[in-house]
């Protein structure tokens, strides 16, 4: 599945969230407290915590502390946080973000939308949002949540070399709006920055493009090995094989000799950006 098509169906997250949910339940009932009663001691409403209890709602950080005060559960609910925390995202994002924490090296080409270590908060929930079958508010924010967590990776010490290939369409599809558009290319353009962050654009009169098949990535690691991730629709595969990551390793290199230079891209995303 593309990182779009992301649910807390597809993966253990629901298994740890329902154990949460039931173990909450019984700490109320053990301090004989009603739900009505549980919600307003701990300052939520009733429907949450129900909605909660049933493994349908990740409670957060402070929906855990205030239960561990309230029902006097001596730290064993607030221990709960980290597991729910690591739950609040999808599995594929969690190990993908592993691998980017891992990376010493990461390229991506993108064709379709910014891709997501560029987003902002807003275009990320605007693209969420045009999802078919749509997504509902809860997923979507988890998925947002999840993207901007993914998104660490620029703070680490020392940081990953991190180059990006944007098709140029990209850049000028507003997604969620012109305004929502116009903050992204200012969130790329200062990206582009940071010492060791490269952006390119493949503008789309380029005549010699080796992209073409589809987005891509290529993640070199810490310990000398290397892995991709192509994605289309409702597949996403992470690539091992050493042939095949070397095969996308050759095109991803190929993308940037012949998309414009980090220089003539920034240039080129100011005149997007004065634009629209």
């Amino acid at each position: 599945m593309s990182e779009e098509e992301l649910g807390l169906e597809d993966d253990d997250s629901q298994a740890v969230i329902a154990a949460v949910g039931r173990q909450l339940k019984l700490w109320r009932e053990a301090a004989g407290l009603k739900p009505a009663e549980f919600g307003t001691a701990i300052g939520y409403g009733e429907n949450l915590v129900y909605k909660v209890e049933a493994g349908k709602r990740i409670p957060r950080p402070e929906y855990l502390d205030r239960a561990d005060e309230v029902l006097g559960a001596g730290g064993k609910i607030a221990a709960m946080k980290r597991d729910v925390a690591e739950a609040r995202y999808p599995k594929k994002v969690r190990d993908l973000k592993k691998l980017e924490a891992e990376a010493v090296e990461l390229g991506a080409y993108t064709n379709t939308v910014v891709h997501g270590l560029l987003q902002t908060e807003e275009y990320a929930r605007a693209l969420f949002g045009l999802r078919r079958p749509a997504y509902g508010e809860d997923e979507v924010e988890r998925l947002v949540a999840a993207r901007m967590a993914r998104q660490e990776v620029f703070r680490q010490h020392p940081g990953p070399l991190l180059t990006f290939v944007q098709e140029e369409a990209t850049l000028r599809r507003p997604v969620g709006g012109r305004m929502i558009l116009r903050r992204q290319l200012d969130h790329v353009l200062e990206l582009a920055q940071l010492r060791h962050v490269e952006i390119q654009v493949m503008p789309t009169e380029a005549e010699e493009h080796a992209g073409l098949a589809g987005s891509l990535r290529v993640l070199k690691l810490k310990d000398g090995t290397a892995v991709g991730h192509d994605e289309v629709q409702l597949t996403s595969r992470l690539i091992s094989n050493p042939k095949e990551v070397q095969i996308l390793d050759m095109r991803y290199g190929m993308i940037r000799a012949q998309a414009l230079t980090p220089r003539e891209s920034l240039a080129f995303i100011e005149k997007i950006r004065g634009e629209t």
